[in-house]
């Protein structure tokens, strides 16, 4: 009885640690890059656009609760963002990615990237 109990857990926590991965900065660049050149043609690739949507928002949010943590504990933050909601645009986020080496991206996941995108945007002050 106790193994089964086990086991359950063991399949439960299985999709929770595969949903908390992150896709290579690399390849996110790319797919978006591609997205992109496509223009107005783009709106005929939904599934593309919300894969790289929520692939964005999940990276953003992993970033955010890094920070929070961190904030917590009382280490210094990464990123400083001013109080209130924040914004950024598609094209400013990809100027930003762009900005990361290749070989980085290659190595880094989306939440890395992320995060350091929000730390050239929002520099931590002093």
């Amino acid at each position: 009885m106790r193994k089964s109990i086990v086991l359950a857990a063991v399949f439960l926590m299985v999709p929770a640690a595969a949903s908390a991965q992150s896709m290579n900065a690399e390849a996110f660049h790319k797919r978006a890059t591609a997205l992109t050149k496509k223009g107005a043609m783009a709106v005929f690739s939904p599934g593309e656009i919300k894969a790289l949507m929520s692939e964005g928002k999940a990276a953003g949010q992993r970033s955010r609760e890094l920070r929070l943590a961190a904030v917590k504990s009382g280490s210094r933050p990464r990123y400083c963002p001013p109080e209130g909601p924040q914004s950024m645009t598609s094209t400013e986020f990809m100027k930003h990615l762009s900005a990361i080496p290749q070989a980085e991206r290659q190595k880094i996941d989306m939440t890395e990237a992320t995060t350091r995108v929000l730390a050239v945007k929002f520099p931590c002050k002093g």
